[in-house]
């Protein structure tokens, strides 16, 4: 006697809940998300037309949120900052105690892989001084575009820097050619004018991130010559005596350097300004790169206890995107957390579509993923994300996001 198994073959997997936000907007009729097994959009339809074998879930549904800035190489220093110390000081406890074992810090960036994972995020812009996380990164089921950050205060060391970061970038091409890779500057106050001349040449047609403004001491380097850094350079044996000051803010002094079409995440930008930003518009018209703004409220209030005007940067026209920063500067690496921050700090003023929208569709963009990710579009796998705990469409303390595909 021959036994024959039949196991059902699954073609689609059908999801509807309270509301689905599809990466530009929360739709307003019972509609239901049709996927492949894999997460391949399908299609979304009315829920009349879904036929049987609908999941029924409690909340908001929403593509895979993108965080735009994060440094997984850090996350061995989770609690090991204190908070409020200002970012002179922080930048100072990160140079002097972010050594550790290999094997400490691989624990550390795996674990944090997972909570990113978990929590809803599918795509991470990160930031790579050096080739730890690449062991990390390669089994892991993110998509990652990896910037590897050089600094140099003094003309001196710009070639032998951008060399020694060659090697890294190297590593990372060889061992993850699927993930996308480029330079990337530390922030104004660590990079020299001859080094950010030879990282616009590098970086012709690509995208880069800058720390921005993120603390009133990079416009007092800039304007004046004077304020908080100098005893961080000092401390540190850097030259700084050849530093010209421009008279500008240091938006305004480091933007000019990009003139090769460049597509810049300016991260933090908490203290940026209506000048600042008019400024901005003219030369990326001028040069036909593109800005987008990113937001890391909860790094900002852990560091300076200080937040952008997220309401200027808004009335900028540039796309604002949403990052974790590191755990040496955040509690938890999750976006859903970010926005609710955001929403506390502007007493819910901003829509949670248009936050949505910043930490999918946008983020996708700003990475240049927005091919695969960010919107539930036919033919995409950006991820299923099920936000709950809401209250009428503004998040609340339970609020929390857990992956569904």
């Amino acid at each position: 006697m021959i036994i024959q198994i039949y196991q059902a073959i699954i073609l689609y997997r059908k999801f509807t809940a309270d509301h689905i936000f599809t990466g530009y907007e929360i739709l307003s009729s019972p509609t239901v998300l049709i996927t492949d097994p894999l997460g391949v959009i399908i299609d979304i339809v009315d829920k009349k037309h879904a036929g049987d074998g609908v999941e029924n879930l409690r909340g908001l549904l929403t593509p895979g949120f993108t965080n735009a800035h994060c440094h997984l190489e850090l996350s061995h220093l989770k609690g090991m900052i204190p908070q409020k110390t200002g970012l002179v000081e922080f930048v100072q406890k990160v140079m002097s105690i972010r050594a550790a074992s290999g094997e400490l810090k691989l624990e550390a960036m795996v674990n944090a892989e997972a909570e990113m994972y978990k929590n809803g995020i599918v795509a991470v812009g990160d930031i790579c001084n050096t080739t730890d996380s690449i062991p990390a990164k390669a089994e892991s089921k993110l998509r990652w575009h990896n910037f590897i950050e050089l600094s140099g205060f003094t003309d001196a060391v710009a070639q032998q820097r951008l060399d020694d970061m060659e090697k890294v970038y190297q590593q990372f091409m060889a061992t993850n050619p699927r993930q996308r890779t480029s330079f990337s500057p530390h922030a104004p106050y660590s990079v020299s004018k001859k080094l950010f001349q030879l990282l616009n040449e590098a970086t012709a047609g690509q995208i880069i991130t800058i720390h921005n403004q993120e603390s009133p001491a990079e416009d007092d380097l800039y304007r004046h010559k004077n304020g908080e850094f100098l005893a961080l350079y000092k401390n540190f044996g850097i030259d700084f005596t050849a530093f010209e000051p421009t008279g500008k803010s240091s938006f305004q002094s480091w933007l000019p350097y990009f003139t090769n079409s460049q597509s810049i995440i300016s991260v933090h930008n908490t203290f940026t300004g209506i000048a600042d930003i008019a400024f901005s518009q003219s030369h990326l018209k001028e040069n036909n790169s593109g800005l987008f703004y990113c937001i890391c409220i909860n790094a900002n209030k852990y560091i300076e206890q200080k937040i952008p005007s997220i309401r200027l940067l808004m009335k900028s026209n540039f796309d604002i995107v949403i990052g974790t920063d590191s755990y040496a500067s955040n509690l938890q690496l999750n976006i859903l957390e970010e926005i609710k921050t955001i929403q506390r700090e502007t007493n819910y003023e901003i829509p949670l579509q248009e936050l949505l929208k910043w930490a999918t569709i946008n983020g996708a963009r700003a990475l240049q993923l927005h091919h695969t990710s960010g919107s539930f579009e036919k033919g995409k796998q950006p991820g299923v994300v099920l936000v709950e705990g809401l209250d009428n469409l503004q998040t609340t303390q339970h609020s929390f996001a857990r992956r569904i595909l």
